[in-house]
């Protein structure tokens, strides 16, 4: 059974795998939770999404497009990737 955790867990389990500044594509997390066939991930990505924007509002990822960082409590249309929040830089 998939569970919130699992999809959680496969989220910060990806952004991890990455470099810093690397975003993942959330298609790819619904395709490893859901790789019965070619295509069913395709009927869960809302899950991810969902999943994602209460990860964004913690804090514990950013959902990003064009790699500008978007709110997580806006609509967010089109093609999103997600990323750990990159280290704030300090000024000068």
């Amino acid at each position: 059974m998939i569970t919130i955790e699992l999809v959680e867990q496969e989220i910060m389990r990806q952004c991890t795998a990455r470099a810093p500044d690397r975003a993942i594509d959330p298609q790819d997390v619904a395709r490893v939770i859901w790789p019965e066939s070619k295509d069913a991930w395709r009927a869960h990505m809302v899950h991810v999404e969902a999943i994602a924007i209460k990860l964004a509002k913690k804090g514990a990822i950013e959902i990003t497009q064009k790699n500008v960082v978007r709110d997580p409590a806006k609509v967010i249309r089109g093609p999103v990737r997600y990323r750990l929040p990159l280290p704030v830089q300090p000024r000068d």
